[in-house]
């Protein structure tokens, strides 16, 4: 008899959008979806193996919208069992528009969308699609999103967790039109690094949410001793910031071009985690971040063309 091998489970909580991209013309928008922490699974499950189902944890409505965000993930072979449908809401919409520098503006429609209550809308909340997870990413943009009361309960669901040896992972994604204020998004987030495992900070984020430096951002952060961590700096490249040797001497190959800045975060997230998960090398998941970063900044939108994807029917039962 063939015994079946289990498959760890890698849980992505956040939101995801449908997102109208402008032409240069501003005139017209192609319709895509996109959202922080789904773009982040979609480039970690291209990088690892079949031992590991990703799954993607959030809530859609049940409209023609909603159904392209699940279509789009079962595209990209991430399972939709946890994305819950809520017929009395939507999907958030936000418009981007790129400027000559491949930087980009947006403008969002998510204040009442159904990802703000995917844990319910009575505090504390059910967490219980986040049980039996081997790994739980999430980022500040989804602890932003969530109702206060029921963001407390996350958190502590997270704590627990990670005390019954779930691997946290997590990016401060910093927005500050989506927090009630600048001193309850540092206070969150700060008790956040202090209950995960995997970090994938961005500097500049960092030095706008606490007024510091860059160095003190490095120190801060080399001081937690996560398991993993790797400092998002842009162009210059990533820096390595859990323990490695001779991480702070690699000189990083900068983009040859940039077209389109977005997403550039979230594929570095996903490529570096699926490659720490399957090498446990730190050097390999910064490499594979950073060189997976630089093609999406080359390319217009978050997800890459080059990426595989499967074909799963236009219409299924919700």
């Amino acid at each position: 008899m063939v015994i079946p091998v289990m498959k760890r489970r890698a849980l992505f909580v956040g939101e995801a959008m449908v997102e109208l991209s402008l032409a240069p013309d501003g005139a017209t928008a192609s319709i895509g979806v996109a959202g922080d922490v789904l773009n982040a699974a979609v480039y970690c499950r291209a990088g690892l193996g079949d031992n590991w189902q990703v799954a993607f944890v959030s809530a859609v409505g049940v409209d023609s919208f909603s159904n392209r965000i699940q279509h789009f993930a079962e595209e990209h072979r991430i399972d939709c069992s946890g994305l819950k449908c809520d017929p009395s809401r939507e999907c958030g919409l936000y418009a981007i528009e790129l400027k000559a520098s491949g930087e980009r503006s947006f403008n969002y429609w998510r204040s009442e969308s159904a990802a703000r209550y995917m844990f319910g809308v009575v505090a504390p909340g059910d967490f219980s699609v986040l049980a039996g997870a081997d790994l739980i990413f999430y980022s500040a943009i989804t602890l932003a999103i969530l109702p206060q009361e029921i963001r407390i309960g996350f958190l502590e669901a997270i704590a627990c967790a990670r005390n019954a040896g779930c691997l946290i992972a997590f990016d401060s994604n910093y927005r500050l039109r989506l927090w009630e204020s600048s001193e309850i998004a540092r206070r969150t987030i700060r008790q956040a690094w202090e209950t995960c495992d995997i970090g994938f900070p961005s500097v500049d984020d960092e030095m706008a949410l606490n007024g510091e430096g860059r160095e003190e951002v490095k120190a801060r952060f080399a001081a937690l001793g996560l398991q993993l961590c790797i400092l998002k700096e842009g162009e210059n490249g990533p820096a390595i910031l859990s323990p490695v040797e001779g991480g702070d001497s690699i000189i990083w190959p900068k983009a040859s071009e940039v077209v389109d800045t977005t997403g550039a975060g979230d594929a570095f997230d996903g490529a570096a985690l699926g490659a720490w998960l399957e090498t446990a090398d730190s050097k390999a998941a910064a490499a594979a971040g950073h060189s997976t970063a630089r093609k999406v900044v080359g390319i217009r939108g978050a997800i890459a063309p080059f990426l595989n994807r499967r074909t799963v029917p236009d219409s299924r039962k919700r």
